[in-house]
């Protein structure tokens, strides 16, 4: 019977944050120091290749040297008693470091770079990416990283997985990045709903669904207190 019980669990920068990796929302529109239009959007890139590249480069090299935290682990740990699927924002590797099998990146990935001339040409890039780096095709290569003003190719198949979803826990996000923050509305109406942030979004639509609960708490500590209410009563 548990593994009838399929959890969704959506992911923000709430979570990645308690590891050590910061995001342009808690610092003013920066992201460790720079302008976010300058480093994640197709302008940027355009305008500053050699910008763009250096920044994901530091980034990618900054994932060496954090680690999963709690909540990473206790989404993991969720797996052994259902069906789980993870849908994150993150560009980090934290959660497949954490165990969790299945997961889908709605942003992109930091150890991935694809093709310039052909968006299906992607490669493994745990290095730092350059000028003069090229597909197989001859083209350069660039973050795979979905920017702003671009569209986010794995949202239809976020909106599946979420749709059959019986259980879906919402943690560390603003509910303010679309489309990631509408895919809530996508469950079915029985669904119960979680939501796991130390300062919740307010006014949000999500709140007026019938089987809604708020958590107030990081990641850190809500999300293993809330795995073990999911375990007690379901598992």
């Amino acid at each position: 019977m548990n593994k009838l019980r399929r959890i969704v669990i959506l992911t923000g920068a709430g979570v990645s944050a308690e590891s050590g990796i910061r995001t342009f929302r808690d610092s003013n529109g920066l992201w460790e120091d720079h302008e976010v239009m300058d480093v994640a959007s197709p302008e940027g890139w355009q305008r500053d290749q050699e910008l763009v590249l250096r920044f994901y480069n530091a980034r990618r090299s900054q994932l060496k040297e954090v680690q999963p935290n709690t909540a990473h682990i206790a989404i993991q740990q969720l797996e052994k008693k259902f069906t789980v699927n993870v849908i994150t924002q993150n560009v980090d590797d934290l959660h497949e470091r954490a165990g969790s099998e299945n997961v889908l990146h709605l942003h992109g990935e930091l150890l991935k770079a694809r093709s310039t001339g052909n968006a299906e040409l992607i490669y493994d890039w745990t290095e730092d990416l350059n000028t003069g780096d090229l597909c197989d095709a001859g083209h350069q290569l660039r973050p795979h990283i979905v920017w702003f003003g671009e569209a986010v190719p794995a949202l239809e198949e976020a909106i599946d997985i979420t749709s059959q979803a019986d259980i879906v826990v919402i943690i560390g996000t603003s509910l303010q990045v679309y489309p990631a923050a509408s895919l809530f509305a996508y469950a079915p109406p029985e669904a119960k709903i979680f939501y796991i942030d130390p300062a919740p979004a307010e006014n949000h639509e999500a709140l007026s669904r019938k089987h809604f609960e708020t958590i107030a708490q990081p990641a850190s500590a809500g999300v293993p207190e809330l795995v073990e209410k999911l375990v007690t009563q379901y598992g």
